[in-house]
């Protein structure tokens, strides 16, 4: 049986900020049902959305281009920017105010990874449907 997957991609300049990020994600997360179906997994989703694009708008000095991709298995949530060098997850102090997201990610997504692409690079985050056990709590 092919493969039947939908997505969506947009850009979003460093002037137009996270909140439109969000929304523009939560629209296309309700044509889903997931926002009735899995209301938490979209709680999560929004904060990996909010964690990507500000470090592509902060760290990069770029747009970040967003896209969202369904797959039937895992929502595919990427992130991609101008700056060739991969992140590293980093232990922050406790009196830094940055430093975190890559932790928070991790925490929230099913799997994540980081790779580079056209000059750049592009954080993928999993997520998948709440019907499925998540490999964070060892029930996998």
């Amino acid at each position: 049986m092919p493969v039947r997957a939908v997505g969506w991609a947009r850009s979003f300049p460093v002037h137009r900020g996270v909140g439109e990020a969000r929304r523009w994600c939560l629209a296309h997360l309700n044509t889903l049902r997931w926002t009735a179906d899995a209301p938490d997994t979209v709680h999560s989703v929004l904060l990996t959305v909010s964690e990507l694009v500000t470090n592509a708008h902060v760290h990069a000095g770029s747009s970040a281009q967003l896209v969202l991709t369904w797959d039937g298995t895992c929502l595919h949530v990427s992130v991609a920017d101008a700056d060739p060098h991969l992140p590293a997850p980093r232990q922050a102090s406790t009196q830094a105010t940055s430093g975190r997201g890559l932790a928070i990610i991790d925490a929230l997504a099913d799997a994540w990874d980081a790779h580079e692409v056209h000059g750049g690079k592009a954080i993928t985050a999993c997520f998948h449907p709440p019907d499925r056990p998540s490999p964070h709590d060892g029930s996998a």
